[in-house]
């Protein structure tokens, strides 16, 4: 335990090292949806390989079937489970439902991680996703096995073999396992073409402190590693998250589809309106984890700024803090895309598209 300790001290020391000295770019220059498109729009193969690194959760089951739509543009390889939203055994279970609503039981593997953050007790959000994480849906006994390798060594194999910028990994829960298998294998850096993450805050604050958003709170730690590993980043905010907000309406859409997966998300929109209504009084909920996916499909119905991200991993009142560097006061230079903006009609029109596919 003592030397566990000592590794990861090590790590994190070594991380914030590289979030100071990366070089990103200079200029912290502004995109708007009509100006930035072309600057936020990917380069290379149009069909990315992309890795879904996940604490499922209600917002995890959709953007993981986003992502099953979009099989056109996006090759799904793998899904790797950590503990988040509920702990492991709950997350790994779910992602294996979720691919069965999706078609996918026998090939989309599903990779079980870390079942704690790397220096803290495990927080979850059942009061928000339910006891068993997907609350809105009935759920059966997933029919597919997990894969035997432990999803840090798949990734950290992974990232070894792939070719230089040919995958993309997607991080919509604690980055626990991300933050590992990174710095067991910095080399595997090479292989990214990009991370983005849904996570953090900044205009629109915490959603479990007054400073913090959940995913960051969660392994604060693993946060600092991942977004100073050298990557290229792209952080989907709660920023962005609640400009594209889930309501009656918009879920009337989905049920319509007359569709499994349709009635699936549609159940899931409900049960998340329903925790706002009772939560704050408002009929709508922040649409979180999808925003990821929907940026890797298109885009440019987003914007947001290249920005100095770090995270706070210390601070009494402020742990778990995305500090976002907005006007270069601190002179470090840019390490991630921070999106700001999101054209919400044309989002959940992709996303409706989308689960229009699906079983």
């Amino acid at each position: 335990m003592r030397g566990r300790r000592r590794f990861l001290s090590t790590s994190l020391a070594a991380s914030l090292v590289t979030l100071s000295a990366s070089a990103a770019g200079g200029a912290n220059a502004e995109l708007t949806l009509t100006d930035g498109a072309a600057r936020l729009t990917a380069t290379g193969a149009p069909r990315r390989t992309l890795i879904i690194d996940t604490d499922p959760g209600q917002d995890d089951a959709i953007a993981i079937l986003f992502a099953i739509g979009a099989d056109d543009q996006l090759d799904l390889s793998a899904i790797t489970a950590v503990a988040g939203n509920v702990p492991l055994a709950l997350t790994e279970r779910n992602a294996r439902i979720v691919r069965d609503w999706a078609g996918k039981t026998h090939t989309l593997p599903v990779y079980a991680g870390c079942p704690r953050p790397l220096m803290r007790g495990l927080t979850t959000a059942a009061d928000v996703n339910g006891r068993s994480g997907l609350d809105g849906v009935t759920l059966h006994a997933p029919r597919g096995p997990l894969e035997k390798p432990h999803a840090v060594t798949y990734l950290i194999d992974t990232l070894r073999a792939a070719a230089p910028g040919s995958l993309t990994l997607v991080g919509i829960g604690p980055l626990t396992n991300l933050a590992l298998a990174l710095t067991a294998a910095p080399e595997g850096v090479r292989a990214l073409r990009e991370i983005v993450i849904m996570g953090g805050a900044w205009y629109q604050r915490g959603n479990i402190t007054p400073t913090a958003e959940f995913n960051v709170y969660v392994d604060p730690e693993a946060a600092s590693i991942v977004v100073g590993a050298g990557a290229p980043i792209t952080v989907v905010p709660r920023d962005v998250s609640v400009k594209a907000p889930i309501t009656p309406a918009r879920i009337a859409a989905f049920r319509a589809l007359n569709n499994r997966c349709g009635a699936i998300v549609a159940d899931i929109m409900t049960a998340q309106v329903a925790f706002q209504q009772r939560r704050v009084g408002v009929a709508s909920a922040p649409m979180y984890d999808p925003c990821t996916i929907g940026y890797l499909i298109d885009p440019t119905m987003f914007g947001g700024r290249r920005v100095s991200v770090a995270v706070e991993t210390t601070g009494q009142l402020t742990l778990g803090q995305t500090v976002v560097d907005w006007n270069g006061r601190s002179k470090r230079p840019a390490n991630a895309m921070w999106l700001t903006d999101v054209d919400a009609e044309r989002f959940y029109d992709t996303l409706l598209a989308r689960i229009s596919r699906l079983p």
